[in-house]
This record gives C-alpha cells, sequence and structure tokens, in this order.
C-alpha cells in the first residue's frame, strides 16, 4: 500500500471583523484578517491584512498585502505591499517592499533576503 503524499493547502483562512485571536497561528494557505490577531502568525503562503483588520506581533510569510493596522515583525521572504490605509509600527526583513503613498510606516527595513530563486542560482553557479 502507497503512502499519501501531504497536499499543499490552498485554502485562504479568513479571520472575520470583531473576531480576536490571542496566540500563534501556523497555515499553509493564505490568511486574510479583518479581525485582531495578538501573537505570531506563520504561512507558507501569503498573508492579507485588510483595512480593519489588526495585528500585533511577528508575521512570518511568502507574500504580504497590509491595508490595516501592524505593529511587530514582518519576515516576508518575497513581497511586502503596504498600501495607501496602511500603518506599521516594527521591524521589517523583506526581500521586496512596495511603499503606496498615504501609508505610514515607522520603524527599520532589512532587505538583504535572498528569494529561494536567488539561493538557487548561487548554489547552482558554485557547482560550475
Amino acid at each position: 500500500m502507497a503512502k499519501e503524499k501531504e497536499k499543499d493547502h490552498t485554502a485562504i483562512n479568513l479571520i472575520g471583523s470583531g473576531t480576536n485571536i490571542k496566540g500563534e497561528i501556523n497555515s499553509k494557505g493564505d490568511i486574510r484578517v479583518d479581525g485582531k490577531i495578538i501573537g505570531e502568525v506563520r504561512t507558507r503562503g501569503k498573508i492579507v491584512v485588510g483595512e480593519t483588520g489588526i495585528i500585533e506581533g511577528e508575521i512570518y510569510c511568502v507574500n504580504a498585502d497590509i491595508s490595516g493596522r501592524t505593529e511587530g515583525k514582518a519576515d516576508v521572504s518575497e513581497l511586502l505591499t503596504l498600501t495607501a490605509s496602511a500603518v506599521f509600527r516594527g521591524d521589517i526583513i523583506t526581500n521586496k517592499l512596495s511603499i503606496e503613498p498615504g501609508s505610514r510606516f515607522s520603524g527599520t527595513c532589512s532587505m538583504e533576503k535572498e528569494s529561494a530563486e536567488q539561493k538557487t542560482q548561487v548554489s547552482e553557479d558554485k557547482k560550475n
């Protein structure tokens, strides 16, 4: 009997307006936050913080679009977008950063993170 491989879930997880969560969230799929999360959020996908969304804590993801309020640390391996209504206070570590006019950002930003594609290219170059 062959073992079934674990499939990556591509579901969108929604934290609705009026919902408050304290703790740690781990997901393989995308996460949209229109409520409030206090704690750590990790996903292999994308995090979207809607205009009514609030995250107080740490974010770890591949991509993020922030339109609401975020306080803490954002570690985004590819692209972090702060839309015109975004308020971000804290530390950003990312490969690419897009800040729309009107958004507010207070903190530090480090853009020395390599994407998976860049790491693969460096590894191949070393072999040759």
